[in-house]
């Protein structure tokens, strides 16, 4: 599999949210503005990045009978820093993401990407796949967020378009169903119309 390919194949053709449907507690959960889906989604990419890298790296040395354990152990550290680094210097983001940042640990993408492709392929490999996946994760949350905002509050990333009340139940759990519903019948609607 080429390099590109490698790098690319999360935006759309694999992508985690819109098309694997992995990763929803998150999905839903965080996705009220862009920013926040936009901060997920970069924190995520980081543990992806590097968790692939160093279980890569190891998969040598890191005997059959405990590999799931210590993936968790190291997508946990990533986990830890990346969730130190947001309290540190972005609290704000921090206090609006909660308890979701540190829900990465368990997150199907990161746990998935890494039994399925970082323990099998070489470093660059599964920093590739890390990063697309990652990318592809932020891009999903991201417009998720941006419609749901756009259509709650009438705003984008804080910056107010349109003036007035928004679709109450878009900021609400019932418009992250609503809104990711309809993005996965137009990917695959794309999908289909391109075969």
């Amino acid at each position: 599999m080429s390099k590109v390919r490698i790098l690319t194949k999360g935006l759309l053709k694999e992508n985690p949210t819109l098309v694997l449907i992995l990763g929803m507690c998150p999905s839903l959960a965080v996705t009220t503005s862009a920013m926040n889906g936009l901060g997920m989604g970069l924190a995520t990419t980081f543990v992806l990045l590097m968790s692939n890298l160093l279980i890569s790296s190891l998969k040598n040395f890191i005997p059959d009978s405990v590999r799931i354990p210590a993936f968790i152990v190291i997508i946990a550290t990533f986990v830890s820093i990346v969730d130190l680094l947001m309290q540190s210097y972005l609290p704000a983001l921090s206090d609006s993401l909660g308890l979701f940042i540190k829900l990465i640990v368990v997150n199907c993408i990161v746990l998935g990407r890494a039994e399925a492709f970082a323990s099998k392929n070489s470093v660059f490999d599964s920093m590739l796949d890390g990063l697309g996946m990652g990318l592809g994760f932020t891009l999903s949350l991201t417009l998720i967020g941006i419609i749901r905002e756009l259509l709650g509050s009438g705003a984008i990333f804080g910056h107010t378009l349109i003036s007035g009340d928004g679709i109450l139940i878009f900021v609400l759990a019932p418009g992250a169903f609503i809104v990711l519903g309809f993005l996965i019948a137009l990917v695959r609607y794309l999908q289909r119309k391109k075969n």
